[in-house]
């Protein structure tokens, strides 16, 4: 094959589980952008279907296609920060690799953008753009409710801040990768909430499509990642996200244990059924911190079972210092004893979450 001039267009696609999409997209990549200088960079998450696979035996005989592996790490928005800092491309653009994106509008966000636009987002909600076609009624619902509340936080008027579709200059991207938050899905919203500047922003239409191969990849975890990171962006990243989510998780955990325990006192007595609801209490946060809090370093296998009984030695200490430190507090006239309980259940929380982070899930 005839060699290519340097990319104008970089398409970043952060995959995992697509195989089947793969050579269908880049056919359709091809019609889309004929006569523009164009690159596709799939980002996969170490898909277990051969999704990568698939991308590098296009990439053999394409020197248009790349493909990074990433092993140890998930999730769309750090797939699609590492795919836009891999290229050198003075455009950009994320897409699905699922086909439910319109690549045939891709030249047009290359046109808003190169005629003075920030950011172009290819948008569901504007004249003649469409949902229906990709959404299940509580998918639809759920992305309309994230919209509006997005909108709140967005200091610029976005009709659909929750797209997973845009194209923006490169030189934008390096300006914001220090701040954006880069976990979850809502890349678009993160570099939106990141900017120090108001950006302009161009929407076009576009009709999200049914997925034709493969499943979703959305679920119940996505919306408490959204959620966190509208509040990391409304407090200015003060209290770091992952921290949110551990404290969030333990917050659930104490009306666990509570639940436990009022099941558990009248057969067993206060004592047993104490210690019983620690450890249900316990157990219960580390399944919710390995699906949210850690969701990108989740443990698996021999890990998990690993992971669990470090989980529980390291919540131990931490609840025998919150007793100790509390009754000190107490014993010594320094606070009533709420804020004595208060203290010792921050100190708690704190301890808890710095040790997991570095001997549970450890960073990689």
């Amino acid at each position: 094959m005839n060699a290519h001039p340097p990319a104008r267009l970089s398409v970043i696609i952060p995959v995992f589980r697509e195989a089947a999409n793969v050579a269908p997209l880049v056919a359709r990549l091809e019609a889309a952008l004929a006569g523009l200088d164009w690159e596709a960079v799939f980002v996969d998450d170490d898909s277990p279907d051969g999704t990568a696979a698939a991308a590098r035996a296009i990439a053999a005989v394409d020197p248009r296609i790349r493909c990074i592996r990433r092993i140890g790490r998930r999730g769309l928005a750090s797939a699609c920060m590492e795919g836009f800092l891999s290229v050198s491309a003075p455009f950009v653009a994320v897409m699905d690799g699922d086909l439910q994106h319109d690549e045939t509008i891709l030249p047009a966000l290359l046109a808003a953008v190169e005629g003075g636009a920030d950011i172009a987002i290819g948008s569901r909600h504007v004249a003649g753009g469409a949902a229906q076609g990709g959404f299940s009624a509580a998918r639809g619902a759920l992305s309309d409710g994230g919209a509006r509340l997005a909108r709140l936080l967005l200091p610029v008027p976005v009709a659909d801040p929750m797209s997973g579709f845009f194209l923006l200059r490169r030189d934008l991207v390096e300006e914001v990768a220090p701040r954006v938050a880069g976990r979850g899905f809502k890349i678009l919203l993160d570099i939106l909430l990141s900017a120090r500047r108001r950006l302009k922003v161009a929407e076009v239409p576009y009709s999200f499509r049914s997925r034709l191969a493969g499943e979703s990849k959305l679920d119940a975890t996505v919306l408490l990642e959204f959620a966190g990171l509208l509040l990391d962006k409304a407090t200015g990243g003060v209290v770091p996200l992952r921290f949110l989510s551990f404290a969030a998780v333990g917050a659930l955990g104490l009306l666990v244990h509570m639940a436990a325990l009022a099941l558990l006192v009248g057969p067993l007595g206060f004592q047993a059924a104490q210690w019983g609801a620690t450890f249900v209490a316990m157990t219960a946060n580390f399944v919710l911190n390995n699906r949210i809090t850690y969701r990108d370093a989740r443990l698996r296998g021999a890990a998990l079972w690993r992971g669990l009984a470090i989980f529980y030695l390291v919540c131990g200490i931490g609840a025998a210092a919150n007793v100790g430190i509390a009754g000190l507090l107490v014993r010594d006239g320094v606070l009533a004893w709420g804020m004595a309980g208060a203290a010792g259940a921050l100190i708690t929380v704190v301890w808890n979450y710095a040790v997991s982070s570095t001997l549970v899930w450890r960073a990689r």
